[in-house]
């Protein structure tokens, strides 16, 4: 194994993106980032699969891309509509394409430290945010090589002899002025300037000034009981040495209510079973027909280690209507 596959392996794990000899579906453009991701996952044990999505924007260059993956890489190329093509940002054509490959399973893409990087700097001068890219996706598409930069992707793809394309329109997109003439620019400044622009990215952000002071003066009070409204349905219960949070809580795309006290929302466990029956909370997934990439993002509700509500699945007997919850997206 070699030391870009070792590292992508544990960022793998790490992250859990995709299960110990999973399938997974590689989007691949031709260049050195999705060649790369393609051979490595494949070198790894995986079950690798590839698909090109041709916009036809660049005319032949753009069919000698789709050649290059399907005889590279057999990847099955998906030709989308001049109407569906002409998308008015680099964007609007990343979400085409994850639109037009749904279906295939377990997705990954080929962004690197580098595309962090870019994005990073990019959010901050358009947004004043640094949210990177993220290594999962809520609709279940991955990013393994997040810890790789481009040059490693590159030199990758030389070592093993993997031919690989270069798009001749990337200089005019907002992502080649930066990689070409900000970048640059920064690490003239100062030469740890991506590094420092890629930390950013996995920073945990400050909380609100005032929630912070909320906090401070609950938690600093002698009174033996205190609360303190922390905004957006939220409450702070301090109780001599506990604090509690009551209100609406939010898991992934679900939002939670409870009319008990000293409840706890988490991902499931292995063994997981509801109180007062023996079916397993996993089978409990598998009959709602739950699609197995959601099943370890669903909340389960437990009152110490007893799992009392499975939300719009299943409540442990006595715990009915105990819990309220929804989606924000239903």
């Amino acid at each position: 194994m070699t030391g870009v596959e070792e590292r992508v392996e544990a960022f793998v794990r790490e992250r859990e993106l995709i299960p110990a000899g999973g399938a997974v579906t590689c989007l691949v453009s031709g260049g050195a980032d999705s060649t790369c991701l393609w051979h490595v996952l494949g070198a790894l044990g995986y079950r690798v699969s590839a698909v090109h999505v041709n916009h036809g924007l660049r005319g032949a260059e753009s069919e000698e891309d789709a050649r290059h993956c399907a005889e590279l890489m057999g990847a099955e190329v998906v030709r989308v509509r001049d109407s569906e093509s002409r998308a008015p940002s680099e964007a609007a054509l990343r979400d085409l394409r994850y639109r037009v490959t749904e279906g295939r399973g377990l997705r990954a893409t080929g962004h690197t430290a580098s595309d962090q990087v870019e994005t990073v700097l990019y959010r901050l001068v358009s947004s004043g945010t640094t949210r990177g890219i993220k290594a999962r996706r809520e609709d279940g598409v991955v990013r393994p090589l997040l810890p790789l930069w481009r040059e490693e992707t590159e030199a990758y793809c030389r070592e093993h002899g993997l031919p690989f394309r270069r798009d001749s329109s990337n200089p005019t997109t907002k992502r080649g002025l930066i990689r070409d003439e900000i970048l640059p620019l920064l690490r003239r400044l100062h030469p740890g300037a991506e590094a420092n622009l890629l930390a950013l990215a996995d920073a945990r952000p400050r909380l609100p000034r005032a929630l912070e002071r909320s906090l401070v003066e609950l938690l600093s009070s002698r009174e033996g009981t205190k609360s303190a409204d922390l905004g957006s349905g939220i409450r702070a219960v301090r109780e001599y040495d506990a604090v509690r949070l009551e209100g609406t809580v939010s898991f992934g795309p679900w939002k939670l209510e409870s009319v008990r006290e000293g409840l706890v929302v988490r991902s499931r466990r292995p063994g997981d079973r509801l109180a007062g029956r023996r079916k397993k909370v996993q089978d409990l997934l598998v009959d709602a027909k739950v699609p197995r990439l959601e099943r370890d993002r669903w909340p389960i509700v437990v009152a110490g280690a007893d799992v009392v509500a499975v939300p719009g699945i299943a409540e442990a007997p006595g715990w009915e209507g105990a819990v309220r919850a929804w989606k924000e997206d239903a």
